[in-house]
């Protein structure tokens, strides 16, 4: 509405950048954002489930690999919807979350490579469970003192 105003009162900024105009162009409002975070993580849990339920279908492991990977990947990348891209990515490899990361994208990789490629069932459903792990220990980077919970719970119940 602020663009419109100043083209029609004549005061539109001619000097802005390429960049300015895009980000300007492509902001989401709250509730879209809101929308298309529910849309996307419902769809990635969706996924998730139906790629289990087909683990135990015969020869359904590379079904399971692939849905159960792109529904963490959705899952992933509802959040750049609430954030955005650019930001979601400066906090996924931020130092705290750096290692999760790493090997929650590697797990990913090696799901996918285990199923389709290698045909190894045993391997693929080994790395959706680091994946599972990879995963929630990211997601509870999120949380304030949540990591630090989950250790002291681990420890007192090992030890």
């Amino acid at each position: 509405m602020d663009k419109l105003r100043r083209v029609l009162s004549g005061h539109e900024d001619e000097e802005q950048g390429l960049t300015a105009q895009v980000l300007d162009s492509t902001t989401l409002g709250f509730g879209t954002r809101v929308k298309w975070f529910a849309i996307c993580f419902v769809a990635g849990v969706v996924c998730s489930i139906l790629g289990s339920s087909i683990l135990w279908i015969p020869n359904g492991t590379k079904v399971f690999a692939l849905f159960y990977t792109l529904g963490n990947i959705a899952a992933l990348a509802s959040t750049c919807f609430l954030m955005g891209p650019l930001k979601q990515l400066k906090k996924m490899f931020e130092p705290t979350r750096l290692i999760a990361t790493v090997v929650m994208l590697i797990c990913m990789v090696c799901t996918l490579c285990a199923a389709l490629w290698w045909e190894k069932k045993i391997l693929a459903v080994l790395f959706c469970i680091f994946q599972f792990v990879a995963m929630t220990w990211y997601s509870l980077s999120y949380i304030p003192y949540a990591r630090d919970a989950v250790i002291k719970c681990c420890t007192s119940c090992l030890g």
